[in-house]
């Protein structure tokens, strides 16, 4: 048996090893490649353009703020614009108090001076565009998997992930600059940053739909892998059920940033903007709070019908800017908020919208992680959405989304608060399963070494995988999930480091029972096994899904392609060590005949952007 697998596949891996999608250019194929080009740059141009605009508008309120004329500096508008937007706001709640020192030094005529030093502070509402662009951005460290044989470690486990911050964050970084001509990351982009598991989970892939009492619908692939000619490229991928038209109503609370980091166009302008789209998603059985936070908490609407859109709006739109930043005040009354109008049945989500810079109170990653994970008992969802640059918190943002049964989103722009909050509203906030784990085991004697594609920060041992004590991964409804595995087959010519064992393996047991199991296993090489719980529920559930060498096909679907992509993509941005024969100009070509890539803004400026990562990288080299 082992013979006959070992030669399907290298019969199969010698036949293609870069295999395309049998459908690749069934829509794309009637139009040129000059048709093409032209809406992947007018999608990737819509992207900068948002950008742009938003720093001529901060531009010309720097204008405003320090405007000269041809003898002096305007000293009165600036003792106003220091006086009346630098102050602070006092615990109380009550009148804002004047900076004093800053006020002096702009008395004295020394405006931008007092306005530097009013930011050093804390006390500014914000900062306007440097002359030298900055970055303090903080990103957990990601180290990335290699291979390792199924002799010594044959199970991977990890928990389900179906954030998209990485991704997002990742667009910006590569596709402001070109908004002001300028490289505003002078050390670079953080390979942890770039976590591939939230750029493929970014997509939507046709992924079979759950069969009737099933929570989800999977789809595995198993193809000759297109970077590497000696390995195998395996894909699962998970589609959960629709959301549920029998629900009794969302209790969502708002927890909102006001401090003053969050003053800037992408900030609290784009948090307003961004809950406009998913305000006209709710209805008379949702109920809306909204809790904000800066120097102190405050309770701006409290237990409004869903359809109360205009006084909804009426409280987001009035929302300002300044003080420090006091997250842990914020998340104590957003759960209290949470708990008094708690929905039995129906959806109780906090949805934080901040940039993640904690300043005062619990502000480090273990506290807030201690913080947030008691929470989650309460049966309240935590998700956040991350806005703005420079000095963006993303280390914040993960911990807690990651400890509070929730999802983390990244809004960088007006087309992606529209598409998380208006297009993805009940995949965003709606739960199906919770705590979702893989693990797939490894036949050893079939497979020489297996490597998990991304997923890092997500890992587990072994054991957890059954300890419903350990927290998983949410899935929202409808949504879908995509791993990948690079193989080794039992008779490549890669290597791997293996070990021998003293007591060998069950497999290859000279007795009735391992004859048994070598016959009945023999020509498998994994099986995938997930684990969920109902939104409410505390045990667990089991599903199995075994994958043979049989399931090998010579080309990969277009989906399998896509997400191989957008790996590949990830690898050669972190400078992967097994990115293999990867560049970004075969992926370009490659996926640019995908059928969608006409119809679809999100695969077309992911096309775009693959442009602006080959120049990205090729200037790193220069």
């Amino acid at each position: 048996m082992k013979k006959q697998i070992a030669i399907l596949l290298s019969a199969v891996m010698a036949a293609n090893a870069l295999a395309i999608p049998t459908s690749a250019g069934t829509i794309s194929s009637t139009r040129s490649d000059k048709e093409i080009e032209k809406r992947i740059e007018e999608v990737g141009r819509e992207y900068i353009d948002f950008y742009r605009n938003g720093y001529k508008e901060l531009e010309t309120e720097y204008d405003m703020a320090f405007a000269v004329d041809e003898e002096s500096l305007a000293v009165e508008e600036a003792e106003f614009y220091v006086e009346e937007m630098a102050a602070p706001m006092p615990a109380d709640g009550g009148s804002r108090q004047k900076s004093q020192s800053a006020q002096n030094m702009a008395l004295a005529g020394t405006t931008e001076t007092a306005f530097e030093e009013a930011a050093d502070d804390g006390t500014l509402i914000g900062s306007l565009i440097p002359e030298e662009p900055f970055n303090t951005e903080s990103y957990s460290p990601v180290e990335e998997s290699g291979f390792v044989s199924p002799r010594t470690q044959p199970f991977s486990t990890f928990g389900a992930d179906v954030d998209t911050a990485s991704y997002s964050s990742l667009r910006r970084k590569l596709l402001e600059p070109y908004a002001y001509g300028g490289d505003p990351y002078f050390s670079g982009i953080d390979d942890s940053a770039i976590r591939v598991e939230e750029m493929m989970n970014y997509f939507h892939y046709h992924y079979a739909e759950p069969e009737d009492g099933e929570k989800f619908g999977v789809t595995t692939a198993l193809n000759p892998c297109p970077w590497n000619p000696d390995t195998l490229l395996f894909k699962v991928g998970i589609k959960a059920e629709e959301y549920p038209k029998t629900s009794k109503g969302s209790n969502i609370v708002f927890l909102i940033d006001t401090s003053g980091s969050m003053f800037d166009f992408d900030k609290l302008d784009l948090v307003k903007t961004s809950l406009e789209f998913l305000i006209e998603k709710l209805d008379h059985d949702d109920v809306i709070s909204i809790v904000t936070y800066a120097g102190s908490e405050e309770v701006v609407l409290e237990g409004a019908a869903g359809d109360e859109r205009r006084k909804i709006l009426s409280a987001v739109n009035k929302l300002e800017a300044w003080g420090s930043t006091w997250g842990e005040g914020g998340i104590e009354k957003a759960y209290e908020i949470a708990a008094k109008y708690f929905i039995e049945g129906g959806n109780n989500r906090v949805i934080l919208c901040t940039d993640g810079d904690f300043n005062v109170g619990v502000s480090s990653e273990t506290g807030l992680k201690d913080l947030i994970s008691k929470k989650r008992e309460t049966g309240v969802f935590f998700s956040c959405l991350g806005f703005g640059s420079g000095n963006y918190n993303d280390t914040t943002m993960e911990t807690l989304a990651d400890n509070g049964n929730g999802n983390y989103f990244y809004i960088d722009c007006v087309r992606e608060a529209e598409r998380a909050l208006s297009e993805e509203f009940f995949s965003t906030i709606y739960t199906v399963a919770k705590d979702t784990k893989f693990q797939v085991e490894f036949n050893p004697e079939t497979v020489k070494g297996y490597r998990l594609i991304g997923y890092e920060n997500r890992k587990m041992a072994a054991e957890d995988f059954a300890d419903d004590t350990k927290d998983g991964g949410e899935v929202g409804a409808g949504q879908t999930v995509t791993v990948l595995y690079e193989l080794v087959p039992s008779d490549s010519p890669y290597e791997i480091p293996e070990v021998s064992s003293r007591y060998g393996s069950k497999a290859t047991a000279s007795d009735a029972a391992g004859a048994e199991a070598a016959a009945r296993f023999g020509d498998e090489l994994l099986v995938v096994n997930i684990r969920y719980k109902e939104p409410d529920a505390d045990t667990s559930v089991l599903r199995e899904y075994p994958v043979s060498a049989g399931d090998l096909a010579e080309e990969m679907d277009e989906d399998t392609s896509w997400a191989a992509g957008v790996a590949q993509a990830g690898m050669l941005m972190r400078d992967s060590a097994y990115a293999g024969t990867s560049s970004f100009d075969d992926i370009y070509k490659r996926l640019m005949y995908d059928s969608e890539v006409m119809d679809n803004d999100f695969k077309a400026q992911f096309l775009f952007m693959l442009k602006a990562m080959k120049d990205y990288k090729g200037s790193r080299e220069e």
